[in-house]
């Protein structure tokens, strides 16, 4: 699905660089797997500041959950249990 610049404001079209508006409709024809993963890696990008102390919090708890897991004090559940259980609670 390319862009649709009849749609766009003029404000808008004008501020889209050449390039940009090459990308984008690149973008919009990918299948919507990959826009979404394209759209990750962009968002990510934004972010340039990286919290140290939350990186180190995460990868503590990480660890500490796959020894939970190793050492059989928790238990895995399957993806489509969760997810069917998300989709019974908001639909």
């Amino acid at each position: 699905m390319p862009l649709n610049l009849k749609e766009m404001t003029i404000e808008k079209r004008k501020a889209m660089s050449l390039v940009m508006k090459e990308i984008a409709n690149q973008a919009l024809t990918l299948p919507p797997d990959e826009r979404a993963q394209l759209a990750h890696e962009l968002i990510a990008s934004l972010d340039d500041a990286v919290d140290e102390e939350a990186e180190t919090a995460w990868e503590a708890e990480i660890g500490k959950r796959v020894q939970e897991i190793k050492r059989g004090k928790a238990k895995g559940r399957p993806l489509e249990a969760i997810l069917a259980e998300i989709q019974a609670k908001y639909s």
